[in-house]
């Protein structure tokens, strides 16, 4: 067994109010320079849709991750003998146009126009070429399920559901989805790359680029079936969520968990058996991913864990972030959160509280738990994304969610403690009290239980400066 420490995000989507409030801060910090004007290291897309860039969940398309080729875990993409012949023009790279052409406008026109009967208008203006443009696409083109009947039978995760049913007025649903790297354990982004740029943290598993050996050739970005590597046009460098490692070493969080608004986010430390990954990721069926993955996840309050992982080198002051960890609670000792699209077989660390909806038919008063079957946002659809379309641990994470409201409820309102909700879906009151407290009320150090770095050689102060973008020539 080997011990590794890796620090992790949950979303909960429940309270998600797509203000972009995440992606504003994330911009403007790390993407706000020539060559980088169409990344988002963070955006927020509305589900149903096609998403940023377009259709990048559909891995016939793009063929990004893994998968199992002769009972052997393979990249979708093919080894180094396809990557070798094909170096000079990557046939699986998203154009400019799935992501979308960055535009401005001729502000100038609206400050200089001299006097004029009619308000002067202006056309946006391609920030690539210089050239006026139409706008035909953006980074949230579908947001509030705008243009969902021309791009709702794009997305995948409609599988084994009529999507014609559900793009009808009655029956639409929505919800939005916040997207960032999942700095996954199984990375194949970095696997992908020929130079070897990019690389996975021993400390923390951020997976980052050295922008001195990147070359250029672009198949992480083919390679990442997030889509979440993105290239320079103006440096000819691979550029990435970085996960704020410069704030995660001070013990802070990420610029987008620091500023949502809807307190959504929640980032801790997960320990993880690293000699486990193989077997994860080469799982036989894509619906056995997720449990094997969560099997690698470690107890940190376990007393030979801690000597192991001491044993590893692990930092004592990493141990107790880890078994205060607002994420482990949340995905393995609950099992609330689940990971998106496990069935890439990268392990991604990123994980998403599923969203309750309104329900379409009221059961039996006795019988509320069939209510979950009778949300507005199917289960099928959930499944299809966050657990290659196994409902059961769908169903339990929502079953869970809705007994501890039907439970406050009681409490709050009729002034009696009801557990036998909680009892349908094994909670103890205990543990739903901590859960509501969690995802309610928690104040920011319970929601981001973040370690200091530990690094002494070399230190993190003698290398400011010499590991950031590589300037453009």
């Amino acid at each position: 067994m080997k011990i590794k420490a890796q620090t992790a995000m949950v979303l909960n989507l429940d309270k998600c109010i797509g203000c972009h409030t995440c992606s504003i801060p994330c911009k403007n910090v790390w993407t706000n320079r020539k060559g980088a004007e169409y990344m988002w290291f963070n955006n927020v897309e509305c589900k149903p849709g096609i998403g940023y860039p377009k259709k990048w969940e559909n891995q016939d398309i793009h063929r990004g991750g893994w998968h199992l080729k002769n009972a052997k875990l393979e990249l979708k993409a093919g080894g180094k003998l396809h990557k070798g012949l094909n170096i000079f023009h990557n046939p699986d790279l998203p154009t400019i146009d799935d992501y979308y052409e960055p535009w401005s406008y001729d502000y100038d026109k609206l400050i200089n126009s001299p006097k004029r009967r009619h308000q002067p208008s202006i056309r946006p203006r391609s920030q690539l070429t210089g050239d006026h443009i139409k706008l035909k696409w953006g980074p949230n083109w579908e947001d509030d399920l705008a243009g969902l009947s021309e791009t709702g039978g794009g997305d995948i995760n409609f599988q084994r559901l009529d999507v014609s049913l559900y793009l009808q007025f009655r029956n639409v649903f929505m919800f939005y989805l916040p997207r960032l790297c999942e700095h996954c354990l199984n990375p194949a982004c970095v696997a992908s790359c020929p130079s070897g740029a990019l690389y996975k943290r021993d400390e923390d598993g951020i997976v980052l680029v050295d922008q001195e050996r990147c070359r250029g050739w672009r198949y992480c970005v083919s390679g990442c079936p997030y889509k979440k590597v993105y290239f320079n046009w103006k440096t000819g460098r691979a550029e990435k969520c970085i996960f704020c490692y410069p704030r995660i070493e001070a013990g802070l969080t990420t610029l987008c968990a620091h500023t949502c608004v809807g307190r959504i986010r929640y980032v801790g430390i997960f320990l993880y058996d690293a000699d486990r990954i193989p077997q994860a990721a080469s799982a036989a069926s894509p619906t056995d991913v997720y449990p094997a993955h969560l099997d690698m996840l470690l107890d940190p309050s376990d007393g030979e864990i801690r000597k192991a992982a001491a044993a590893e080198g692990i930092a004592h002051n990493v141990l107790e972030a880890a078994v205060r960890s607002p994420v482990f609670k949340l995905a393995k000792s609950w099992r609330l959160a689940l990971p998106l699209h496990p069935e890439y077989r990268t392990l991604p660390m990123v994980w998403y509280i599923p969203p309750l909806s309104p329900i379409q038919a009221q059961a039996e008063p006795d019988r509320e738990m069939d209510l979950i079957d009778r949300l507005r946002i199917p289960i099928t659809y959930l499944a299809n994304m966050l657990t290659a379309g196994d409902e059961t641990p769908v169903r339990m994470a929502l079953k869970r969610l809705s007994a501890i409201r039907s439970h406050m409820r009681a409490l709050r309102i009729e002034g009696k403690d009801n557990g036998s909700f909680l009892e349908d879906v094994g909670l103890s009151i205990e543990q739903a009290e901590q859960i509501y407290r969690l995802l309610a009320l928690a104040p920011y150090a319970e929601r981001f239980v973040l370690p200091t770095a530990t690094r002494e050689e070399p230190s993190i102060h003698m290398n400011q400066g010499c590991c950031g973008f590589a300037e453009s020539t």
